[in-house]
């Protein structure tokens, strides 16, 4: 028999093992702690125009202060590029990724069926082990996923929460036209890709959102904010079209010390959450931009606050 005075030690030892991770904050010096900065960056379409058949990251995870790759927080952004006749999987673990054809031709192998996509093409896949890109002429994708959201979680997809989407450069170009001409005069003209699965955040995906946003020629879109990160896809854009990005705006609803992103066909910027922002073309061409945001995660949460300034 163990002597009572050693279980009880024993016991002792074993409470205490509990007890060495429990801390504690004095609550006003802890409520709003500081977290790493997500700045306005930029990610040129240089990256994808040579070079082999590659994935292409941006990996912003040292300022973000994490051990995996992420654009955002939630999402992780990438430059797919697959020369002529080649090949490449992506593999994420992930629950929702977005692929827009920058340019190019060619088709995606995965169990559910092949999509076959082309220039302007925007297709949306849930939790796809190991999806084959083929390409039948040099092509460039942009590739968005969560990947980073659940790495953080510490978890793994477990079912798939909607289907393949295709989305055809014909359609987006037509929905897009159709607004365009129904609201002559407004300010901010662009259609939300949707997903019937999710009729109550009305997003791309449950995660994810995306607009494809007309800037016609010589409109500034006033400033607005959102609590959700976007990640901005330049689709076409004149010389003189850029966004200006900032903290903060005055009373009269004016931007203060802002930065400029300039609009590069075939780049990506990002916009910081909750910073104020206003789209500006002063070119002789109209120009499209293709944001991609956590905001269908966030709407979910109730905690988007889209406010602008009318």
């Amino acid at each position: 028999m163990i002597p009572n005075q050693s279980v009880e030690l024993r016991q002792e030892v074993s409470q205490q093992q509990w007890q060495t991770q429990a801390d504690f904050k004095e609550y006003m010096s802890a409520v709003n702690p500081p977290m790493p900065k997500i700045d306005v960056a930029s990610f040129a379409a240089s990256l994808h125009q040579s070079g082999p058949t590659r994935i292409i990251p941006f990996d912003l995870s040292k300022s973000l202060e994490i051990d995996y790759p992420a654009t955002s927080p939630n999402l992780l952004a990438n430059f797919v590029r697959i020369c002529k006749g080649e090949s490449i999987k992506t593999s994420a673990k992930v629950t929702s990724q977005m692929f827009y054809v920058i340019n190019g031709q060619g088709k995606t192998q995965m169990s559910e069926g092949t999509i076959e996509w082309k220039t302007g093409d925007l297709f949306t896949l849930p939790s796809v082990e190991g999806a084959l890109h083929t390409a039948s002429e040099d092509t460039a994708i942009y590739w968005v996923n969560d990947a980073p959201l659940l790495k953080y979680l510490g978890v793994q997809p477990t079912q798939q929460r909607f289907s393949p989407v295709l989305y055809t450069k014909e359609r987006l170009d037509n929905e897009l036209a159709k607004v365009r001409s129904e609201g002559e005069g407004r300010n901010r003209t662009g259609i939300l890709l949707a997903n019937p699965n999710f009729p109550k955040t009305m997003t791309l995906t449950h995660t994810l959102w995306s607009l494809y946003n007309a800037l016609p020629a010589g409109v500034v879109q006033k400033p607005h904010r959102h609590n959700s990160v976007a990640i901005d896809y330049c689709v076409a854009a004149g010389s003189d079209t850029y966004t200006l990005i900032s903290k903060e705006i005055d009373e009269n609803g004016n931007l203060v010390d802002p930065i400029k992103a300039m609009w590069e066909p075939g780049a990506v910027f990002v916009t910081p959450p909750g910073w104020w922002h206003s789209h500006h073309n002063h070119s002789g061409e109209d120009a499209i931009v293709l944001p991609i945001q956590d905001a269908g995660l966030i709407m979910n949460m109730q905690v988007l606050d889209f406010q602008y300034i009318s």
